[in-house]
Formats: C-alpha cells, structure tokens, sequence
C-alpha cells in the first residue's frame, strides 16, 4: 500500500511554516495516540505515521529531500537516504520530544497525574441547608450532619493492622505502574495491585479494608453570618473527607437557601413592604406602625397620600455580609377601597361625593384636560 504524502497526514500545506507543521503535529497526535485510543489498530498506525511525517518535515535538511524525491528517499530497499540511518525513531519519542512528557493524559488531560504514593488530599464535600429570613438577616448557628470518609478509627488511617508492615508491591517492581506491551508499543498503565501506592500491606486493617478510611457520620457546628442571602457558599475548612496516607483533610461548603418572607421582598440589602391603609387614613393622614425586621417603626402618612407612594426607612433593610452597614426599608402603602358598606356608611359617602361636585383633584382635573383634547382630535 502507498504510502500517504507526509504534509497530506500532518493536514498543512507544503509550504507550511516549521511552527505550522507542529501545530499539525500536535492536533493530530492528540487524535491518535494509543492512550486515547486502547485497542485501535487503525489509530496506532496513525500515530505511528505521524511520527514519521513530523521526523522529516520538522528536519529542514530531510524535509528537503523529501519535497525533491517523496518517500523513495527514506527507502533502504531503492537505497534511499535512509540506509544507514536506523530507520526512523519510536513515535513515542517524537510524542515525547514535542510535548515535552512521556503520557497524553499527564501532560494534555489534566496538568499531570499525583502520584499515588504520596499523601493525598481528601475530597471537598457539598451541603445544602435552608434558612428562614430572619436566620438569613440576623445570623445564627447550626450543627449539621455530615456523613463522609473520615480516618479509620482501628487503624488511624494507616490502613494496616497493628504489627502489620508494608513491603514493595511484588507486580510492579515498586514502580507503581506496569507495562503492557502491544505490537511495536508499549503502554504504561497503573499497577492493579497496588494502585500505584508502590507497596502493599502484609495485613490489611480488617475495620477499613486497607483504606485508611471509613464512613461515618460527624457532627459540625456552623456559624451563619448575618445578611446571606440564597446562593451564599459558605466554607468550612477540614471539614470534608479524609486524605488518603496522611493527606489533609477535605473542606465543606454549605451552599444556603432562604424562605421567602411573609411581608419582606429582597433587593440586595434593601427590603420592599407593601403596608394597607385605609381611604380615610390615607385622606386625612395618619400615624401607622409598619414591621421591620428589629420590630415595629412608625410612619407619618401626610393627609392625600395616593395609593403606592413609597416611604423609606434608612437602616432598617438587611445587614451587608461584606460589613458595609444596613440596607434600607421601602415601605409602599396600598389604599384599601372598602366593598362591604352600611347604609350609614354609604349615606355619607353620596353626601361626601356631592360636596366633592365639580371640584375634581388635580390629578383627575390634568388628566381629564389632556384626554379631552384626544377625544375632540377623533370626534
């Protein structure tokens, strides 16, 4: 089978820059190594082609031997440019050369592998807790109960039993990992019986298994700041689960949910209350009293106050988490219109309204000006 053309496989142009040609590389290199692809032979004869590409055209000496006479230069048997030489190098060395690491997934799929061996941290944990407003706006404390990997009370999270030693892992020679070989490849992969630790336990813990950690339920105490709010992540440091070999601890982070409020809407810091008043208080004026979180505050309501006028009191919405001070309380009245009136009552209302004849309020009297004009334009 006929070779393909070696600029053809790396996907650039043949005057493509040398820069071009290992951005080439590295885009099909990642498609095709073994490890993202175990047990594909079509992928590992791809790779094994790219690696032969990218040695002659990132060689500007062989690059151009190559674009005067194509592959027959690197044929021993016409006796080519490559009789001599070796041949060309293992893809896995070109792999190496180019992105500077021996295993895709250490260098391209996560920054690296830890190394099992050694202490490691312990995982963080999630917990979501709900509020009530007022638990949100004053602050509090809460003890809740986690359940997680804590370290093995029998064994102290060594994971051995008392006596008990560990030796180097008999499959892996101590290395961690064990190599499989697979045609013309090899593959390092992690230790099946050690998991990479390098050594194994002569007796393992019987209350963990050899893991240095069990499951159990924990208490924890949780101070609330005052002024959170639904979405609010709280951190509680080593309070997550246990490292593995003496490895710290995990952290919790309670994520918070709080009820609505019976008579309080949120903005920020700023709280919204609508607060009903009567015709006749809103007609004469009055004093009303109004819920804030700290009790009840008192408002003066000016004698005409039209239904929705806004009052603010300073201070007296929610606490800033950050420990800028206090928000501010808006205060919107709603005027009740009464549905259920005596004779009595309705007596003095036609009376009223017959004083009131021919002498509308400003605001009926502008607005009745402006839609008179708007009736005569369609008259």
């Amino acid at each position: 089978m006929a070779k393909r053309d070696y600029y053809e496989v790396l996907g650039v142009e043949r005057g493509a820059s040398a820069e071009e040609i290992k951005k080439g590389y590295r885009k099909m290199a990642i498609k095709y190594h073994p490890d993202k692809n175990p047990g594909d032979k079509a992928a590992e004869e791809s790779f094994k082609e790219l690696g032969e590409a990218y040695e002659v055209l990132s060689d500007p000496q062989k690059r151009a031997i190559y674009d005067q006479h194509g592959h027959a230069a690197f044929d021993k048997r016409a006796g080519g440019f490559g009789r001599g030489t070796g041949g060309f190098h293992d893809p896995f060395d070109v792999f190496r050369e180019v992105f500077g690491g021996g295993s895709i997934f250490e260098d391209l799929f996560g920054g690296g592998r830890s190394d099992p061996s050694q202490p490691q941290r312990g995982d963080d944990l999630r917990y979501d807790m709900e509020l009530t407003f007022e638990e949100a706006a004053h602050g509090c404390e809460k003890e809740v109960t986690v359940s997680k990997l804590d370290v093995c009370e029998v064994c102290s999270g060594s994971g051995a039993e008392a006596g008990s030693r560990a030796h180097t892992c008999p499959t892996c020679g101590g290395r961690g990992q064990v190599i499989n070989s697979r045609g013309i490849f090899s593959i390092a992969q992690t230790c099946p019986q050690c998991q990479g630790a390098r050594r194994v336990i002569d007796k393992p813990c019987k209350g963990c298994r050899g893991q240095g950690r069990t499951e159990r339920s924990s208490k924890i105490k949780l101070r609330i700041p005052a002024g959170v709010d639904t979405g609010s992540r709280l951190r509680s440091a080593g309070n997550g689960e246990a490292g593995f070999r003496g490895g710290p601890q995990g952290d919790l982070y309670v994520v918070l949910h709080v009820k609505p409020h019976e008579f309080f809407q949120r903005d920020g810091d700023d709280l919204l209350c609508e607060v009903p008043i009567s015709f006749v208080q809103a007609a004469l004026g009055s004093e009303i009293e109004v819920p804030t979180l700290d009790g009840k505050a008192s408002i003066k309501v000016p004698a005409g106050t039209q239904p929705g006028t806004m009052f603010r009191l300073k201070g007296k919405g929610m606490r800033n988490i950050q420990g800028y001070g206090h928000g501010d309380l808006h205060v919107r009245l709603n005027v009740e219109v009464p549905t259920h009136l005596t004779s009595a009552q309705r007596a003095k209302l036609h009376e009223f309204s017959e004083l009131c004849s021919g002498k509308e309020s400003p605001l009926s009297q502008t607005f009745f000006e402006k839609a008179k004009s708007l009736f005569q334009s369609r008259g």
